[in-house]
């Protein structure tokens, strides 16, 4: 099979089936400064929101698609898609206020969201069962490197799923079932890997 081949047959098996389980909680270190405290902490939160909704959505959705969105959401919008928040290391004076910020996102809301502002994405509406995980994979040569994953999921009976392409970044889908046999493959053929927030995040 020659290369323009093999490339036409990655960009059409894209599929936009839900990400199950995922974990959408996020932290954000916000250090901001304005007219007052109580204005810097509405701001704080504003920019800790923005930044843990990019963070934990991205690996669901097309980051171009999603980064436009949140240019022109209101933050009413965005406040309905947190479910829980806390703080902790917080400082405030008269002009300035940080603090570490976490939150988790609600799955539901955010996933109505996304489709409502035309953000392509694979959240999943009921997280009730968690049988596939996401990977993101980084390829230093995507034609041998990707040839190089799907020969080490034949070798090891794993189905892979591919759902987004761009550049030289993949991302697939993996049965949660066979992710410690897949980690374990990728790393014997010198794949670096690391977990983020529940998705396997591998380099070549």
């Amino acid at each position: 099979m020659n290369c323009k081949k093999l490339l036409l047959i990655l960009c059409c098996t894209v599929a936009p089936i839900g990400a199950i389980g995922a974990d959408l909680s996020g932290v954000a270190s916000v250090n901001i400064t304005s007219e007052t405290a109580a204005m810097a902490k509405d701001m704080a939160f504003d920019e800790a929101r923005r930044q843990i909704i990019t963070d934990v959505l991205r690996p669901y959705s097309i980051p171009d698609q999603l980064a436009d969105a949140l240019k022109n959401a209101k933050t009413a919008d965005l406040t309905n898609l947190i479910a829980s928040s806390s703080i902790s290391g917080e400082k405030q004076s008269d002009t300035t206020y940080s603090a570490d910020i976490s939150m988790t996102v609600d799955g539901n809301a955010a996933r109505a969201w996304m489709t409502e502002n035309n953000v392509q994405n694979w959240l999943s509406v009921d997280d009730a069962t968690g049988d596939v995980f996401l990977t993101q994979v980084v390829m230093s040569d995507k034609l041998a490197r990707w040839i190089e994953l799907n020969q080490i999921a034949r070798e090891n009976d794993i189905d892979m799923m591919t759902k987004y392409i761009n550049g030289n970044q993949i991302t697939v889908e993996i049965p949660v079932a066979a992710r410690s046999r897949f980690t374990a493959a990728v790393q014997a053929m010198g794949w670096r890997y690391a977990d983020q927030n529940g998705v396997l995040h591998i380099i070549k």
